[in-house]
């Protein structure tokens, strides 16, 4: 097979992009010093997280200046997201850091009054050269298609710099602002986009920098449909449970409230219901056009040794046939391996993000952190697993999956805590609530509230909230749209709402009447009920713009 080389400076998730590269027909080999860089042909900058953090370690290995002569030499290079980034002057994300200098203009974070930030999800990169009348695109793009991006920082176009300057640029709009999704002159290719994590589309993409099939026709028809359905989709995330059965087998499973055992005659618990296998039921989801596909390790495997933790494997399985997000919660915390060495929760995400996940998820372990929080004073520690990971990692690597239930109340001045007016009273003919957070699976209630939780961690860094509901767990009734609409209005980060799908008329009630940024199902996805591709029709169907089905490359 021929080779394309990688330079990692221990930026996240890579194993991904190593099986995609496999997947399109290619051997990776590693850049191990600046030294080898005199003998690659293609190259290939991947990148999640912190501007500074990513150029400062590329200087600090000495790769800055070859890295310059290698793409002045001619020979191809393909940036990937802070990839992308390191082509221009610099960055807001970090003013003291210079990037390779390359594109005579800076990254700044988006401003948009109407969208959350990190812009997380999939959306266009259409080429500003296409017309109706067909145009050129590059390296695989397709304005029909739709590419994964998660960042928080952007090049905004400005065609006066760059077409003028001989840059082919695709755009994707993300609120009011217009920025640059791949850009390619020459040699060079680089996208802000995720190919590895974008399907069938980012794996065409790859294949074309890699076989340097770079310009190819788009017809007026594909042109057309692509300007009426530019722009970001609709979200749906596929959700496993997994623990492990009385006889040690890893399943997926669902229950009511976290009750994962069967009922037999006598209402007493049975065997754990067993749903599925974890990896052959997420390539199910993908190839049904799931956009995400979350684990929850509902055991956290606690007897197991920390470098041979079941969901690892799960992790490095799934990635191989999986080209879209994954997401893994359960364990992400300070922990001691059963021969009594200490393990940080940076430590844990970094196992995670080498086998395949690109996002944790962490949940009772940001409640204590929360409340900690508050109790300095709102002053940050920096200890925390959110601070540690996201400063490593970026924000956008960190969700916090939170489980709050309703508590009744007279009136508001009955609490402390944010209430809302209900328009679901409770047996008592109750108006007023508030959600209360609980830990360890719903089974624990603290003192602290919905909001004071999802504020407080987005201050820490977390990029992302999965927004559970105990009420609604196992329902099929529909999501908490009041509770969604309450942690929006609280924060800027993304929300996921989860919690109660039951049919495809919840997701739409749930794009259409709150502002929420992605949805999530799980038993009725799991049960046969409904596929991740009927709901998307479904949307579609009613004016939602979703990511088209891609054929197979």
């Amino acid at each position: 097979m021929p080779t394309v080389h990688l330079l990692d400076y221990v930026a996240g998730n890579v194993r991904s992009l190593v099986n995609a590269i496999n997947q399109v027909g290619y051997e990776v080999e590693w850049v191990r010093s600046p030294s080898d860089l005199k003998n690659v042909e293609k190259l290939i900058l991947p990148g999640v997280g912190h501007f500074g953090h990513c150029l400062s370690q590329l200087s600090n290995g000495g790769y800055l200046q070859p890295i310059k002569e290698h793409i002045a030499s001619g020979k191809r290079f393909m940036g990937i997201c802070v990839g992308l980034q390191a082509l221009f002057e610099g960055s807001e994300e970090d003013s003291n850091v210079a990037g390779l200098g390359l594109i005579p203009m800076r990254m700044h974070k988006f401003k948009t009054k109407t969208k959350s930030v990190p812009h997380i999800g999939w959306n266009s990169a259409t080429n500003t050269r296409l017309d109706t009348s067909g145009g050129q695109s590059f390296y695989g793009l397709s304005p029909s298609s739709k590419y994964y991006y998660v960042h928080s920082y952007a090049a905004l176009y400005d065609p006066d710099v760059l077409e003028q300057d001989g840059w082919l640029v695709a755009t994707a709009s993300y609120g009011e602002e217009k920025f640059i999704g791949a850009i390619a002159r020459d040699n060079i290719f680089a996208t802000q986009f995720h190919p590895e994590k974008s399907g069938q589309a980012g794996l065409r993409t790859l294949r074309a920098f890699l076989d340097g099939t770079k310009i190819h026709l788009s017809g007026p028809e594909e042109s057309m449909w692509a300007e009426s359905q530019n722009g970001l989709t609709r979200r749906i995330i596929a959700c496993l449970d997994v623990r492990t059965n009385d006889i040690g087998d890893l399943v997926v499973t669902k229950g009511d409230q976290y009750d994962v055992r069967e009922k037999n005659d006598a209402d007493v618990g049975g065997q754990v219901r067993n749903l599925g296998k974890p990896v052959d039921m997420a390539k199910k989801y993908y190839e049904q056009g799931a956009d995400e596909v979350t684990f929850l390790n509902i055991t956290s495997f606690r007897n197991c040794p920390v470098a041979d933790l079941p969901m690892l494997e799960i992790l490095r399985r799934t990635s191989e046939t999986v080209f879209v997000p994954l997401t893994i919660g359960g364990g992400i915390r300070d922990t001691v391996d059963t021969d009594g060495t200490h393990i940080s929760a940076l430590d844990v995400a970094t196992m995670y993000f080498k086998s395949g996940a690109d996002k944790v998820s962490i949940g009772s372990d940001a409640v204590t952190a929360a409340e900690e929080f508050y109790e300095a004073g709102k002053v940050l520690s920096g200890r925390t697993a959110i601070e540690t990971i996201s400063k490593a990692y970026g924000n956008q690597a960190v969700v916090v999956s939170v489980d709050p239930k309703r508590v009744y109340v007279s009136k508001p001045e009955d609490t402390q805590h944010h209430t809302i007016k209900t328009k679901h009273s409770d047996a008592t003919g109750q108006t007023f609530c508030w959600y209360q957070c609980t830990i360890k699976g719903g089974r624990e209630t603290r003192d602290i509230d919905v909001c004071q939780l999802v504020q407080a961690v987005e201050a820490m860094g977390a990029g992302e909230i999965l927004l559970n509901c105990i009420d609604k767990d196992g329902s099929n009734s529909g999501f908490d749209l009041e509770l969604i609409n309450h942690v929006k209005a609280a924060i800027t980060i993304p929300v996921i709402a989860s919690s109660g799908a039951g049919m495809p008329k919840h997701f739409e009630e749930v794009f259409d009447q709150t502002t929420t940024d992605a949805a999530l199902g799980a038993g009725m996805f799991h049960r046969g009920e409904y596929t991740v591709d009927e709901v998307k029709h479904y949307l579609d169907t009613r004016g939602f713009l979703v990511r088209r089905f891609e054929p197979n490359i």
